[in-house]
């Protein structure tokens, strides 16, 4: 039975109009708004066709809410579920309004909706194909030291390109630009803009391709949908009638068109209730999401605002130390930093007496904030020691490693896995698959180049991945690669038509089980060079098929196999070398992929006890642990905007350290206002907003914390990064002030 706080009564008590929520984490907002959806399905008068709409983030956010109110429904109200309320993710609500009434924004009855995955292969052939053709590009923006460098023009450029293009057609299309509106723009100015011209071109190839598929992305569908309630107001009546009231979830990461539709779905005097966290909003700079919007609406007129400030998550020193973060915010040292309002109150409270989920019992010495300088590998010692020690003592207890990017992440995992220490992976893709995409990319590289001895040794011993941890066989098996790689000409080994060097090396009767073993070995490859020429998804099962046992593995082969066939759809030009290089960028997580068991949106920190989960403070969010560590906190992973600060979107062999993503972007801007672009000017509050935005995702991460809480901090690989500002802070805050509170 949901027994609601005082604070949760305030919202539960809305009857009508708008309403605005700030929660703080921990606060059971998902619950309190699944509670007040299902309220309203089982109290208000609902005529025929009439239902409660509830708009959330994510597909799993959406499931969660549906079994949430199924519950309430059936426990406390006595109700049937699945009547009388719609649940939806955003984009879903836009593809369910863009279907009804496709013809009226020039779509087909049969239009698709691409995925990420494919948006991103139609990206990445229209910037190569701006590249080739551009090959004077990069003389604008290189700094002298990589200007005449080959690897930074073929492949960090091209990468940075890339990265523009997308931000580019993202703002594009939250601003409802068309390529044909800019190019008309740009046709008409007198100012060079070319960062803007470079994106642009990209654009247009990009929608050429969607065009030649008859399909749109997830972006257009955000766009079109507001097109078609701007165009067809009877229709936009109906909608109104059908969905009443209106529950948002998750609102601090809506982004300017998705508000919009859900202004025009509730109308002047309609019931739209927004519930979210603004000190939470950590996707602003890759997506066009924005706290602002949420934050102006809590203060518009005739909005009822609330407050879910009552947290049972985490002890009360960890909610001090929380609370002092946003203290320290709200007067963060620099002015333009706290301009933009990075964390606000409300400050966390704890839960009231006699609350069914109180919080833990305090303990301020499970907290660490260490001030040590590490190396990274020192970094990860320390806390693999730490693991160790805490482990066996805690098996009924959860544990998670957060670190700010996925590559970070799958440093750590190797070095568990090195240590002996149980973990689950909840990264962008898992070790499992990456592993699986490199044992691909090997033996399709052997393919490429057949006569190299050295491939041949290597791919054995990839054949051999299963036998990694046993002393004796991993001797034998570099004992078999030694001689492998000494065959002056490898069709000696596999179409010997003389002496056949297996017969010269081993003996068929005294060493039976090697030769046949070998003979195998020799059948494979074989079957492997006389299927290189199949089509490319193909010649993955047909090498998976030989390679992989477990059921996940050959499942996430199966994925890759789908996606090289798609691959080879858009660049009908490729070989086995551009199949070897697209599996490479996906080893090495530069391409959005995602194998069997990847897709972790549900994931359930409880069903791993005793494991150490390792995650990205990005994916952390909404969950929480028992003991957690936020890592690698630096000036480069979490800057303030200090001069000897670092950003990542500032390219190291970009001159004067722009960043391009911005400066397009800007660019973008002074096209379509008329207004003067001055360069670099992009690059300084990009700066600021990133700096926000990662004070944001530091609060996050010490919340996800129950029970203890350890932060470390590195040096980086050159050894030149320092603690970040604010860790500096509250670890100095904490030492004289907030463990004795």
């Amino acid at each position: 039975m949901f027994r609601p706080r005082p604070k949760q009564r305030e919202v539960l008590a809305y009857t009508g109009g708008r309403m605005g929520v700030s929660a703080v984490p921990g606060s059971g907002k998902t619950s309190t708004l699944s509670y007040l959806a299902a309220r309203l399905v089982a109290t208000v008068d609902l005529r025929d066709g009439q239902e409660i709409l509830v708009v959330t983030l994510v597909k799993s956010a959406a499931g969660n809410f549906a079994q949430s109110m199924a519950r309430y429904l059936k426990n406390e109200f006595g109700l049937l579920p699945g009547l009388g309320y719609r649940v939806r993710t955003l984009h879903g609500l836009a593809n369910d309004i863009v279907r009804e009434r496709p013809g009226l924004v020039g779509l087909p009855e049969n239009f698709s909706v691409i995925d990420e995955r494919e948006a991103d292969d139609i990206v990445q052939e229209a910037v190569e194909t701006w590249v080739r053709a551009n090959p004077a590009a990069p003389d604008d923006y290189l700094t002298e030291d990589h200007f005449a460098n080959a690897h930074t023009r073929t492949h960090q450029w091209p990468d940075a390109v890339k990265s523009m293009a997308q931000n580019f057609i993202r703002q594009a299309k939250d601003m409802q630009l068309t390529e044909v509106t800019i190019r008309r723009q740009l046709e008409r100015g007198r100012t060079a803009l070319p960062l803007a011209e470079m994106c642009l071109a990209i654009y247009e190839q990009y929608e050429r391709g969607l065009r030649y598929r008859g399909a749109v992305d997830f972006q257009d569908l955000i766009r079109l949908a507001l097109r078609v309630l701007e165009l067809d107001g009877h229709y936009l009546e109906r909608l109104r009638e059908r969905w009443p009231y209106i529950l948002e979830d998750e609102a601090q990461d809506s982004s300017l068109l998705q508000e919009q539709i859900l202004r025009r779905l509730a109308g002047t005097d309609g019931n739209w209730v927004r519930v979210g966290d603004p000190n939470q909003a950590i996707f602003e700079t890759f997506t066009t999401a924005n706290p602002k919007y949420l934050r102006d609406f809590l203060h518009e007129t005739g909005v009822q605002a609330r407050t879910l400030p009552n947290s049972g998550r985490s002890t009360a020193s960890i909610i001090r130390l929380a609370n002092q973060l946003i203290r320290w915010s709200v007067n963060h040292p620099l002015v333009e930093i706290r301009a933009r309002q990075p964390l606000t109150e409300p400050f966390i409270e704890p839960t009231p007496p006699d609350d069914p989920q109180g919080n833990p019992p305090d303990q301020p010495e499970g907290i660490y904030l260490r001030g040590e300088k590490f190396t990274p590998d020192e970094e990860r010692q320390a806390i693999l020691q730490s693991l160790k020690k805490w482990l066996p003592e805690n098996p009924d207890k959860t544990v998670a490693v957060l670190l700010p990017i996925n590559s970070s992440g799958a440093n750590m995992v190797q070095a568990l896995r090195k240590a002996g220490i149980e973990y689950v992976e909840n990264l962008r893709s898992t070790t499992g698959t990456r592993a699986v995409v490199g044992t691909l990319a090997h033996i399709v590289e052997f393919l490429v180049n057949p006569q190299e001895s050295a491939g041949l040794a290597n791919v054995y011993r990839i054949w051999r991945r299963d036998d990694r941890g046993d002393e004796e066989a991993e001797r034998a098996i570099e004992s078999i690669v030694t001689e492998l790689r000494a065959i002056p000409h490898i069709e000696d080994f596999l179409w010997p038509r003389g002496t056949d060097w297996l017969d010269s090396k081993v003996s068929a009767a005294e060493q039976p089980d090697l030769y046949e073993h070998l003979l195998q070995f020799r059948l494979r490859v074989r079957r492997w060079l006389g299927a290189a020429d199949l089509p490319i998804d193909q010649l993955i099962l047909t090498v998976a098929g030989d390679v992989f046992a477990l059921t996940s593995e050959v499942a996430t082969a199966y994925n890759v196999a789908l996606h090289l066939r798609r691959f080879a759809e858009l660049h009908p030009e490729s070989n086995l070398p551009e199949y070897v290089a697209e599996l490479t960028a996906i080893a090495k997580g530069k391409r959005n992929f995602s194998g069997a068991g990847d897709d972790d949106d549900a994931f359930d920190p409880e069903r791993h006890k005793g494991k150490v989960t390792v995650t990205t403070m990005h994916k952390a969010k909404g969950l929480e642990w028992d003991r957690v560590y936020v890592m690698s906190v630096s000036n480069y992973d979490y800057p303030s905007g200090d001069l000897f600060d670092t950003f990542i979107g500032e390219k190291w062999f970009i001159r004067d350290q722009l960043n391009l993503d911005a400066e397009a972007l800007a660019q973008l801007t002074a096209l379509m206002s008329g207004t003067a672009y001055v360069e670099g000017a992009a690059t300084r509050t990009a700066r600021t907003d990133y700096a926000a935005e990662r004070l944001r995702l530091f609060y996050v991460g010490l919340t996800r914390a129950r029970r203890e809480l350890i932060i470390t901090w590195n040096s980086g690989r050159r050894g030149e990064q320092v603690e970040a500002r604010p860790l500096a802070a509250l670890r100095g805050w904490w030492e004289q002030e907030g463990k004795r509170s």
